[in-house]
């Protein structure tokens, strides 16, 4: 038990190591978003069936994703999620966001400049009519209100989901990172790291500013969902991406990953350096003339 106990350790400690933005070149980047339609896009708004796109809530102008709400007379709860079109475990996801406009109205203070990238979530096509948001873990991304008080982005929270800090279940719905506050209508880059089940962490501008592990299903927060879909304790450690929309609009200019998944072996001509997490399926050798 002794040797198992520090490979277990020594394996854990290498993956701690390596758990910081990589240096990758961008073409190694996979543009989710390709700048002019939502190819590789699913909708989900609660109410609608899916890939029922309400008032054209999800949209492309101008080489940007835009959620916005000149269509609704009013909110009413129509939480919205834009799903990519496949999963991932070992990642980078990346996109620059800014809020703008006015919150539609009825909109939650809340909700005010405020949005998310879900990440370990169920499918898309998994979610009832009705259910308000996936389950998932969101990494809430959250604009300042112009009026001098600390409103950090990049947060945590847990829909249908729990997480671990310093080897503590949280239950809490949100815990707030250690970001600035960014008011206005400004760009900002949010990354986040994420290793399977064993560490996630939330960069913003290049910063570190929140990190955990073990992300779970439990908890509450998510309403209208099949039961089957959330068997409390199962640990999360690969899922869907989406965008939200929750009230107020917001543009992604850019929405790219870079997969940290592939071959591990520096002989293989597919090898690249930052990858954490070994599939010799990805091995691509040379062959010898």
């Amino acid at each position: 038990m002794k040797y198992v106990f520090l490979f277990f350790s020594l394996t854990f400690f290498n993956v701690i190591l390596k758990a910081q933005l990589p240096k990758a070149p961008s073409s190694d980047w996979q543009q989710l978003f390709n700048g002019k339609d939502l190819t590789g896009w699913q909708v989900k708004i609660k109410g609608y069936d899916l890939n029922d796109n309400f008032a054209n809530t999800f949209r492309v102008e101008d080489g940007k994703i835009k959620v916005q709400y000149d269509g609704y007379d009013k909110f009413n709860e129509r939480y919205g999620h834009l799903f990519y079109k496949q999963g991932y475990s070992y990642y980078v996801i990346a996109t620059e966001y800014r809020f703008v406009g006015d919150q539609a109205k009825e909109g939650p203070d809340w909700a005010f400049r405020n949005s998310g990238i879900m990440i370990h979530g169920q499918s898309a096509t998994s979610m009832l009519k009705d259910q308000d948001f996936p389950i998932s873990v969101e990494v809430q991304l959250l604009g300042g209100r112009g009026n001098g008080t600390l409103r950090t982005t990049s947060n945590v929270c847990t829909p249908g989901t729990n997480i671990v800090m310093n080897g503590k279940l949280i239950t809490d719905h949100c815990i707030n990172s250690t970001s600035k506050t960014f008011d206005g209508d400004q760009w900002v880059r949010a990354e986040v790291r994420v290793l399977g089940d064993s560490l996630i962490e939330h960069y913003v501008n290049g910063e570190l500013v929140l990190s955990y592990a073990k992300p779970q299903i439990g908890g509450g927060v998510v309403n209208g969902f099949d039961p089957a879909a959330k068997p409390d304790g199962k640990i999360l450690s690969r899922g869907t991406i989406s965008l939200q929309s929750e009230s107020h609009p917001i543009e992604f200019r850019k929405v790219e990953l870079l997969n940290l998944e592939g071959c591990m072996d520096p002989t293989a001509i597919t090898y690249k350096d930052y990858f954490v997490r070994n599939n010799v399926q990805y091995c691509g050798y040379e062959r010898k003339k």
